[in-house]
């Protein structure tokens, strides 16, 4: 009897924190979760890897993941344009965190180096002054979509509201650690010139000193123009020494035509963390790999 008491509690243990079901849209806000609920419940994720959050078409078994999940965590309508359309049906809590007080945001065209002469036209998530919503690179905001969560796991699940909260302050912690580290990582490589395909990475430049000599956004569905192709390849001959950086799991084709016989090196930059575990640690080597790759190419030029 004793022993099925013992297992009877141990259930309803267990049950207590399986209940909150938290689903995220992108993997990096399902990192931060993970963090926040570590040792008390797994979250999942909508976009499978290698999907793009800005045109991914959601499937039947995707629209009930949403209206089921109890806590939903979305960037917000800069970013996941084909979420709203079924967040109407969702009574449960919703949050697009770009939304949230306290969250530091940036907008395309912010800075010189924002937006320049390699820009392609077709390129329509960034057009200047629209807001650029990679926010999850910046630890700042990790910091507060972790609070956030932290406080509606507390609400939604009070049994464990403790242990949200040690979580949280362990997560900032650590990240105080990781932005120590990252800045030491990339001091050496500061002033060394780089391009990317994709605009995604200022707001992880901004906080550690760093910034891409230009940008070239081409939308993937369009073949650019040779006078486009031959004005980067201009741009790049004059620059001399660089790294060219794509994301995966795709490197453009145009890579290899606008470097060939260049002194360039072509590496990758993973924004979303695609083959990454899902942990507490798992937003933290996010950013750490961010780092280090850059790096890593940089102090070989």
């Amino acid at each position: 009897m004793a022993r099925f008491l013992t297992l009877f509690v141990a259930f309803i243990a267990f049950s207590a924190h399986a209940d909150v079901r938290v689903l995220t849209s992108i993997k990096p806000l399902q990192q931060i979760a993970a963090a926040v609920q570590d040792g008390v419940g797994s979250p999942e994720v909508l976009l499978p890897p290698g999907a793009s959050p800005h045109h991914y078409a959601l499937r039947p078994s995707d629209v009930r993941r949403v209206a089921d999940a109890d806590l939903l965590y979305w960037i917000g309508p800069d970013m996941e344009g084909f979420l709203p359309r079924v967040l109407g049906n969702r009574s449960k809590p919703t949050v697009a965190v770009q939304s949230l007080p306290g969250m530091k945001l940036r907008h395309f065209g912010e800075d010189s180096h924002s937006h320049d002469e390699d820009h392609d036209d077709h390129d329509h998530d960034h057009r200047p002054g629209s807001l650029d919503a990679h926010l999850w690179l910046s630890s700042v905001n990790a910091r507060v979509i972790a609070g956030k969560m932290a406080a509606d796991l507390a609400s939604a699940d009070p049994a464990n509201a403790d242990r949200y909260k040690r979580n949280l302050a362990a997560f900032t912690q650590r990240l105080d650690a990781l932005d120590a580290r990252i800045k030491a990582r990339v001091a050496g490589v500061a002033g060394k010139p780089y391009f990317v395909f994709h605009e995604a990475f200022d707001y992880f430049e901004a906080e550690y000193g760093l910034k891409h000599t230009g940008v070239f956004s081409v939308a993937s569905e369009v073949q650019p123009g040779a006078q486009h192709v031959a004005a980067m390849r201009k741009r790049l001959q004059e620059v001399g020494k660089t790294c060219v950086f794509s994301e995966p799991p795709l490197r453009p084709r145009l890579a290899e035509t606008l470097t060939a016989g260049l002194p360039v090196r072509l590496a990758e930059l993973d924004a979303l963390g695609g083959t990454d575990p899902v942990n507490a640690q798992g937003y933290e080597r996010l950013l750490d790999k961010l780092g280090s790759d850059l790096a890593s190419c940089l102090e070989q030029l």
